[in-house]
């Protein structure tokens, strides 16, 4: 989807300008905010790819300018809601009014070590053959959906070269709707500096991204 989430190579927000020596929080509600998103993301009643899609549905004007970790909480609040753990009123309120939704799981402290240690692994197998190898000419389909996509804006219609064949992964489109794993190749996708910003573009960069085959099409 186009959302206020898919920034690059868009103009007029000023240079990027990294914080030196930043610290992990600025804020003591920020580690915070970090555990409870991850204590709910691990009850397992959605995947990361559902979360990902509510943040970038979050309205542009409040997201542009929301914080890091405001943007996990707007998006967090939303997906309780969805599924039914919480309520309107009760997020007005800022306590639990009556019983909702029971967890499919639960995140204890003892257990959170290896919880994060593990990760979430997404290689899945497929039957099919890679449609593509290294060496391939290839152009990043023009796709603007409404759902969510993990194709950048920049890059679409562009083409490029394919670096490396990656494997095959969970297709983040279908699993952050409902949709199933849905498991595709994914392939390292490389384009020239001029093929992403026109003219002037210094002709000694080059932007790499990590594209689902169903993106692409051969040239």
């Amino acid at each position: 989807m186009n959302g206020p989430h898919d920034l690059g190579g868009q103009m007029g927000f000023g240079a990027v300008a990294p914080e030196p020596d930043e610290p992990l929080f600025h804020a003591p509600w920020e580690r915070r905010a970090l555990a409870i998103t991850l204590a709910c993301g691990a009850m397992g009643a959605w995947s990361i790819d559902e979360s990902r899609h509510a943040r970038e549905c979050i309205p542009p004007a409040i997201y542009l300018s929301a914080t890091y970790y405001e943007i996990w909480i707007r998006a967090l609040e939303v997906l309780l809601q969805r599924h039914g753990f919480v309520s309107d009123e009760e997020l007005a309120a800022g306590h639990r009014l009556e019983a909702g939704a029971r967890p499919p799981r639960v995140l204890t402290a003892d257990r959170v070590a290896a919880v994060l240690a593990k990760g979430g692994p997404c290689d899945r197998p497929v039957e099919t053959v890679p449609r593509f190898a290294a060496g391939d000419k290839v152009r990043a389909r023009n796709l603007h959906p409404r759902t969510h996509t993990r194709l950048p804006r920049y890059a679409r219609g562009r083409t490029g070269t394919v670096e490396a064949v990656q494997g095959s992964f969970v297709f983040a489109d279908s699993h952050a709707h409902g949709g199933g794993e849905a498991p595709q190749w994914l392939y390292t996708v490389v384009f020239g500096a001029d093929e992403i910003w026109g003219e002037g573009a210094d002709p000694s960069l080059t932007v790499s991204i990590d594209a689902w085959e169903s993106y692409l099409e051969p040239v």
